[in-house]
This record gives C-alpha cells, sequence and structure tokens, in this order.
C-alpha cells in the first residue's frame, strides 16, 4: 500500500514532457500489475486510469480485469477502505468562478475547463466579465487557443466542445454566487480588487474560497477587504497559463489550513506543480525575478554595459532562457515599473526595492516594451529587434 501511494505521488506530482511521462507511468504500471499480487492493485490502476493515452488506457484496463481475478471482492473492498483513507485532499470544488478573461483569466478559465472536460472535476465554470465585449473577446481567446490545440492534434473535435461546453460565459455576476472557489484576475489594482472583494463576500455563499492571481500585491490586505480571510488564498499562475507548469499558492496568517490544503490539490488536479509561499511582496518569483530586472536596467543606465551584452551575458553565463532586458521587454516596461514602486512605497526600507530612473523615461515616453513595439528592443508584434537607441 504504501508502494502504490508512493506511485501515485510520483505520477500526481512529477510533470515530465508528454512522451516521458507516459514511459514513466507505465513503468510504474508494470511494474506494480508483475510483481504485486495485492487487492490494492487493481484500486491503484483504477484511481490511475485517466493520466495515461487512449491506447494504453485500453492494456491498463485489461490489466485491471486481471488483478481482480487474483483476488477476492472482499479483499478489495477492504482495500478500497483503506488506500481512501490516505489519498491526498480532495478539492472539492464542483463549480468554479473565474473573473476577468484577459491574459491570464482565460487561460485559467480554459486550464479548468480542460480537466473539467476530460476528469469530471467540475460540472462548470463560470466564465465572468462585468463587460459584454471582454466577455466576447475572453471566449474567442480560449476558442482561438483550443482552435490550434485541435490543429495540432492534441485534441479531437468533439473535446474541444466538451472542453467550451464546460465553460459557462456571463456579465451576470450572480451567476458567482453560489461558486464554491473563484479565482480572480482582473487587473492590478489593489482598489478595484478590495472593491470587488467586498461585494463578493456579501454576494457569495459562507463557504466559497477566494482565490487571486495577482502577482504582486497583498494577499492578506485582499482578504481582510473580503470579510471571510479565513477563505482566501493566492494562485499565482504564470503566462502562458496553457503552458506554464508552475502556480504560486499564497497563504495568510488567517488562511484556513483545510482552505489552503484544497487549494494546492485543485492546482495539481487541473495539472498544475503548486508550490507554496507565504504572503511576502512578489512571493518566490517576481521576488526574486523583478529586483534581478531592475539591476539590469541601473548597469544600462550607468553605462556598464549595453543592452545586447548584458542580456547574452545572463543567456550564455547563467543559462537564462532570454536576458534580463528582453525579458523586461516582453513582461511589459510598465508592468515591471508598476510592481516596482508599490514595493518602495510599501516597503521603503527594503534595499532590493530601487526603481531606474530610465525604465521611469521610457514609461512616460510610451516606450512599454513588446506591447509597444519599443523598448529596450524594437519589436515587429512578437519578433524582438535589435536594441533601441
Amino acid at each position: 500500500a504504501a508502494y502504490l501511494q508512493d506511485s501515485i505521488y510520483i505520477i500526481k506530482q512529477y510533470h515530465y514532457p508528454q512522451e516521458r511521462c507516459q514511459i514513466s507511468r507505465l513503468s510504474i504500471f508494470s511494474f506494480v500489475t508483475e510483481e504485486l499480487s495485492s487487492p490494492f492493485t487493481p484500486i491503484f490502476l483504477i484511481h490511475t486510469l485517466h493520466k495515461f493515452n487512449a491506447v494504453n488506457r485500453m492494456m491498463i484496463s485489461k490489466a485491471i480485469h486481471q488483478a481482480i481475478s487474483k483476488t477476492t471482492a472482499s479483499k478489495v473492498a477492504y482495500a478500497l477502505r483503506q488506500f481512501s483513507s490516505t489519498l491526498p485532499t480532495s478539492s472539492s470544488f464542483d463549480k468554479v468562478g473565474i473573473i476577468g478573461l484577459g491574459l491570464m483569466g482565460h487561460g485559467i478559465a480554459q486550464t479548468a475547463a480542460t480537466a473539467a472536460a476530460q476528469s469530471n472535476l467540475h460540472s462548470s465554470i463560470i466564465a465572468y466579465e462585468s463587460d459584454e465585449s471582454f466577455l466576447t473577446r475572453g471566449k474567442d481567446r480560449i476558442q482561438s487557443s483550443i482552435d490550434k490545440l485541435v490543429s495540432k492534434g492534441k485534441f479531437s473535435n468533439e473535446d474541444a466542445e466538451a472542453i467550451m461546453g464546460k465553460i459557462e460565459f456571463t456579465t451576470d455576476r450572480v451567476a458567482l454566487s453560489d461558486a464554491d472557489f473563484i479565482v480572480e484576475a482582473i487587473i492590478e489594482n489593489m482598489d478595484l480588487k478590495k472593491t470587488l472583494y467586498s461585494e463578493l463576500g456579501k454576494e457569495c455563499k459562507p463557504s466559497t474560497i477566494f482565490a487571486s492571481n495577482t502577482s504582486s500585491l497583498s494577499i492578506t490586505e485582499m482578504a481582510l477587504a473580503s470579510s471571510r480571510p479565513q477563505n482566501f488564498v493566492g494562485v499565482h499562475f504564470f503566462n502562458p497559463v496553457q503552458i506554464m507548469k508552475l502556480v504560486e499558492v499564497i497563504r495568510t496568517d488567517h488562511t484556513d489550513p483545510e482552505v489552503f490544503d484544497k487549494t494546492m490539490a485543485w492546482v495539481g488536479q487541473i495539472g498544475k506543480v503548486g508550490v507554496t509561499c507565504r504572503d511576502t511582496p512578489g512571493f518566490i518569483v517576481n521576488r526574486l525575478l523583478v529586483p534581478n530586472l531592475m539591476q539590469a536596467i541601473l548597469m544600462l543606465e550607468r553605462g556598464d554595459a549595453n543592452t545586447k551584452d548584458i542580456d547574452i551575458s545572463m543567456q550564455l553565463g547563467a543559462g537564462h532562457p532570454m536576458g534580463p532586458l528582453h525579458l523586461a521587454d516582453y513582461v511589459g516596461l510598465d508592468t515591471c515599473l508598476y510592481i516596482m514602486q508599490g514595493w518602495v512605497k510599501d516597503f521603503p526600507g527594503e534595499g532590493a526595492f530601487v526603481v531606474p530612473k530610465i525604465l521611469e523615461e521610457k514609461v512616460a515616453k510610451g516606450e512599454l516594451g513588446r506591447k509597444s513595439g519599443k523598448g529596450f528592443y524594437v519589436w515587429d508584434g512578437e519578433k524582438r529587434g535589435d536594441p533601441a537607441v
């Protein structure tokens, strides 16, 4: 039983490239079916069946019948009771709401809907936008993303229909009132978020859990505004949500441990890797990343090195996929400035938080990076050009 639990942990927690994923899971399956003659074996196989592709599922289904035939019904029933008591906490989120269908929100909605369609994880995903045009735009982005996956052979047309069928698009916030779990992904403005959570705290059922996708704002401050801080967490996804595996799950001093465990379980159930962090500025990734970007900008500002050499140095010397100035452009210089200005204001004694003058100047001139066509580099859509003069 202990071995089977370790095996399931490996299958659930470690996310390899698709081809390696199938091999690793099948190696576990092979060992279990060949080496163990136990009533736990069919329970293990049934529990993990949905983790395999269609071809392997057929083979495993046969193995389940073989495994059951080697034991008795009473032993399997006993194994199921024992086995179920040691399984990770279930999220138990039947109805999930997503507020905001922009860059991050549409990806979160699509990811949750995909999990719901493939494993019946949720009965529905409520995708909410206050404006009809934003709602339509978000729906179109999800449809476009799914269509690309169909064209690449990742999904069938039936899969695509099932995923879209799990999402209820609405501009009526009443639809969120009985949601079990709500992820907020609106603009990074604390006043707007606090107002939203204050209203949601009055509109939603008492058991609803709120989760903010903020990348830099205080989870505690939003939690207190909701009047239910015990039911509040942070779930920071990364862009593009459909591809990036990491999700930072943030707890405050008020978060109920069971709420946090359910959120961590949900993150794993939708195919992501969750890491835990307390409510600290920038959490893990941005707390390390943004000051690094600022130091690169300060080097450029002082004339220590030029744009191209700074980026090449971090790529070839530190193994980064792109240099810090390239990344700052990609993220958006206005976003970088907004994050750092907020940290400087809220934590004036932190020496790592500093705003380069050249960054303020570029944002003031509308040079925001990739999104505006010019930042530290010249951009043509998604294609980066030469360093800007």
